[in-house]
């Protein structure tokens, strides 16, 4: 098996084209990379970067998650501080309000409509970097409130207006250069370049991983280990194979629904009918509902602390009041995965209600002459898809929900560090797997059509599409 494995990857090599492809991507991953260390001029990387490794709570919650999708650029107050997600935000949106903005819809079926919608995609990327990048400078300029024991000062400029336009421009640029790559590696190289961006940012951090697992076996000054390095080793080992085989299965698992095709006549020809399948993939939403309901807990819990310390201090009652919430709402509790978990399923349903059109698909099977078997063509047809994508979606989303709060258990019920839990579950192991089965199945395209085997002997990779 491996030795089939490593003839494939020599395969590759040996096509002139997908050769250059490949160190093309690679290259551009090495800028990537060099980008999260690069420290933006006037602030101090050095301190910050040392109290992340430091403070374990640091690696946690929404900062903690930002800087594990920036490959750590966060903590070393880079250029590449942003990352790639203010535009992947900024996408969302867009496919968000194409999906229900009837103006923006009819554009994106016009000719060239769909490059005017990527058009204002980025212009509205600049417009979160801006967001984003003032609310990061501003938090490096006053650390001790956001990184709770932090002693001493980032900033090294005196001039705070200077400070605040210069690190917001270097850091919204840093992400323009970083989606400009991205779309570099799709046209130029293998796979998708924004996903390859996020996930060489995410697989960074193995090593890190790794020396905070050595560390739970061999701590540090002679103290005694709560960890039994053979059994708890084999344990997470088993775990991690398990999370990473459902991940891939439930990736590529797919509905097929039988299509049947009626015999056409053009012009004098007559072309006979066939059978086909339309596939519906488990896991249509993918990461998204995990990035949504992220996204939308991170605001409750500090927004309700700082009620109960700044608005309301003076007024007991509230205070105490908005203080509980915040307590309740904190990561990891039980009414933070309670919720975490109900929006994971919502979003689930929503992603899908507004991406996956069964009207338009209906209606073209019918244009086209196709039918599925025991379905009434139109509305029949519709409602059966509308079904069937109900019944699929729930599988995927609770498949979802499990893998999104193995992180946060793990680390609560086991006491695992944040870096290492990370990669058992949440969005960090789907988006890694997911990535890779796509650019696996470009390169196993490549090989295919040189007549080389692919990867696998027996079947094909499905892409996530």
């Amino acid at each position: 098996m491996f030795r089939s494995i490593f003839n494939t990857f020599a395969n590759c090599f040996k096509i002139p084209e997908l050769k250059s492809r490949i160190l093309f991507t690679l290259m551009l991953l090495g800028v990537c990379r060099l980008m999260a260390f690069i420290v933006i001029p006037g602030l101090d990387g050095t301190a910050l970067a040392n109290f992340f490794k430091e403070n374990e709570q640091s690696n946690g919650g929404l900062m903690g998650m930002y800087n594990m999708f920036a490959g750590g650029a966060y903590q070393n107050c880079a250029i590449g501080a942003l990352g790639i997600m203010p535009y992947i935000s900024a996408t969302i949106i867009i496919q968000l309000l194409t999906a229900v903005w009837p103006k923006l819809s009819k554009l994106a079926r016009e000719e060239g409509g769909r490059a005017q919608i990527i058009k204002y995609g980025r212009y509205l990327t600049v417009l979160i970097c801006l967001g984003q990048g003032a609310y990061f400078a501003n938090g490096w300029q006053h650390p001790q409130t956001m990184f709770h024991g932090f002693q001493g000062q980032l900033v090294l400029i005196n001039s705070p207006i200077w400070y605040l336009i210069q690190t917001v421009l270097i850091m919204t640029t840093g992400t323009m250069l970083l989606m400009w790559l991205g779309e570099q590696i799709t046209d130029r190289g293998v796979g998708n370049g924004v996903s390859l961006v996020i996930t060489i940012g995410i697989v960074a951090r193995l090593p890190r991983a790794w020396t905070a697992l050595m560390d739970m076996f061999h701590p540090a000054g002679g103290v005694e280990s709560d960890y039994h390095l053979m059994g708890t080793g084999v344990m997470l080992v088993l775990l991690l194979a398990m999370v990473i085989g459902g991940v891939i299965a439930i990736t590529q698992a797919q509905r097929k629904i039988p299509v049947q095709y009626a015999q056409r006549a053009v012009g004098r020809k007559l072309y006979s009918g066939g059978t086909s399948f339309m596939p519906l993939r488990v896991n249509y939403s993918g990461v998204m509902p995990i990035i949504f309901a992220q996204s939308i807990l991170m605001f409750p819990g500090p927004l309700c602390q700082w009620l109960a310390d700044v608005a309301f201090k003076n007024v007991p009652f509230l205070q105490d009041f908005f203080r509980g919430i915040a307590m309740q709402l904190g990561y990891g509790s039980v009414a933070y995965l309670s919720v975490y978990g109900l929006m994971i399923l919502f979003f689930s349903y929503f992603w899908v209600a507004t991406q996956f059109n069964e009207l338009q698909i209906a209606d073209d099977l019918k244009k086209n002459g196709g039918y599925i078997p025991g379905v009434r063509p139109g509305q029949g047809t519709s409602d059966y898809l509308h079904k069937a994508m109900s019944r699929i979606t729930l599988a995927g989303a609770i498949f979802l929900t499990v893998i999104a709060v193995i992180p946060i258990i793990m680390r609560n019920a086991m006491n695992i560090p944040y870096d290492v839990s990370q990669f058992f579950g949440g969005t960090s192991i789907l988006i890694t797997v997911g990535v890779l089965l796509d650019t696996m199945r470009q390169v196993e395209s490549h090989l295919m059509m040189r007549h080389y085997d692919g990867f696998l002997k027996k079947g094909r990779l499905r892409g996530r599409f």
